[in-house]
């Protein structure tokens, strides 16, 4: 892995190259998507009675109405649609080692709410109803090697939480499996050293959230590489601790705490009933224009499992941000983590990034608090700023939905409530588990480790 993340080939000519492979398979596979009436697409039916929008198959996924509520919260209850999808997808990526150097295999693949066309995508990315041929597609290329293992290492496999603002209880089946190094890489697909992949995860909407989160399941050894400032030193000591300003009873205790005491009840209500939306125009919005709408497209591509499909999306208001705030203790770099709830989680609480949050909407709706430490985050001088770049969130449910992601270090060690100063590498020992980070902060846990090598910072 260290030769990986060191390896000569991250170039600034290799860079270019795979932005020049992602366009040519862009120019030789076009995808096309239209804005449709969320009435008029084909293959869905709302249901007449309550509003929800489902697949004439009863497959894929739903858009349903919930109603959140929330004890002590400061919105103590709400209603909203919420997407549905009860299948658990596999998200997997394939390692090989060739010449001592670990290799991930990762394909071109364009989804319709992509903003930037074609991205870096798992070896595998398919929902059950994908790979279980529900829409009589061609089939999943490479998933074999995910669902018969036999004489393949598993590095990582692990159920992950997907957006729980968004999702209703979505989970994927996070997995890295090693291969040997007769495993080619048919059209489409790439073998990536870890440096390449750091490299391009600094350019903007080309790693997708996918890739992110399965690679933040990748246990990242530091030990050979060498630390170039203070800070990477301050990173790859943290990444080699699973101890810190707290132990890692006490970070679990903290979890089993607030998931114990925080009272999150989300029940179904019909989607014509989620006070506050407005059915109209062929799409649904909220009536104050802030937080997402859902939408209808009608997609055309050639090379995917299907020519061409129907389906509903959400299309977020305003672009988000997700920021890790770090502070370095006794040569040892700690993250500053949330314990958040969120009405769509599984186990109703997950550590999340320090702050997560849309500011457009807090412009628009001024009554809702603003998080703690965003104004830190926004206002951090550029000396302090780590990481910076603006990432695409999943493109298939998605629609141009894109979060500014930033790792920011301060000099106040400070613990707000309901916050803890985590180790990186407590949060590694906590993916090898399911539902402990939530999806931003796994995107952001890839990022940190883009930092412990010799690899750009901030978005080329």
């Amino acid at each position: 892995m260290a030769r990986s993340a060191l390896s000569d080939a991250a170039t600034a000519e290799r860079r270019s190259a795979t932005l020049g492979w992602l366009a040519d398979r862009a120019r030789e596979r076009p995808m096309t998507v239209r804005r449709t009436p969320l009435d008029e697409l084909d293959g869905w039916r709302s249901d007449p009675a309550t509003g929800t929008i489902r697949h004439h198959t009863g497959r894929f996924f739903s858009v349903e109405g919930v109603e959140v509520r929330v004890d002590g919260g400061a919105v103590p209850c709400w209603r909203q649609p919420m997407l549905n999808q009860p299948e658990i997808g596999i998200l997997g990526i394939l390692t090989r080692t060739v010449d001592g150097v670990a290799q991930f295999l990762l394909q071109a693949k364009v989804e319709p709410g992509n903003p930037r066309g074609y991205q870096l995508s798992p070896t595998v990315q398919a929902t059950r109803s994908n790979y279980t041929g529900v829409h009589n597609g061609r089939p999943v290329r490479y998933l074999q090697h995910f669902l018969q293992r036999g004489g393949h290492r598993v590095i990582a496999d692990v159920r992950q939480s997907e957006q729980g603002a968004w999702f209703l209880q979505k989970r994927n089946r996070n997995m890295i499996v090693e291969v040997g190094a007769q495993v080619g890489a048919e059209a489409g697909f790439r073998w990536f050293t870890l440096a390449e992949i750091h490299h391009l995860l600094a350019v903007e909407n080309i790693v997708n959230m996918d890739s992110r989160t399965v690679l933040s399941c990748l246990p990242v050894g530091v030990d050979a590489v060498p630390a170039r400032d203070r800070f990477t030193a301050a990173l790859q000591a943290s990444m080699a601790r699973t101890d810190g300003r707290h132990d890692m009873m006490t970070v679990l205790s903290a979890v089993t705490e607030a998931r114990t005491s925080t009272e999150t009840r989300t029940r179904p209500v019909p989607l014509r009933e989620t006070t506050g939306w407005i059915r109209r125009d062929g799409r649904i919005r909220h009536e104050s224009g802030a937080f997402f709408e859902v939408v209808g497209v009608d997609v055309r591509a050639a090379g995917r499992e299907v020519d061409g499909w129907s389906q509903p999306m959400f299309a977020a208001r305003g672009r988000g941000l997700a920021a890790f705030v770090v502070n370095e203790t006794s040569g040892v770099l700690h993250v500053l983590v949330q314990l958040r709830a969120e009405p769509g989680l599984v186990d109703v609480v997950e550590l999340a990034p320090t702050v997560q949050c849309t500011p457009a909407t807090l412009q628009s709706l001024p009554a809702l608090p603003a998080p703690p430490l965003l104004d830190l985050v926004e206002k951090a001088p550029a000396a302090d700023v780590r990481f910076d770049c603006v990432m695409a969130e999943e493109g298939g449910r998605f629609l141009d939905t894109e979060t500014r992601y930033t790792v920011v270090e301060t000099t106040d060690p400070a613990e707000p409530p309901g916050y803890l100063w985590v180790t990186v590498g407590q949060l590694q020992e906590l993916l090898r588990h399911s539902h402990y980070l939530n999806v931003q902060a796994r995107s952001l846990v890839t990022c940190l480790h883009s930092l412990s090598t010799p690899a750009p910072r901030r978005t080329l």
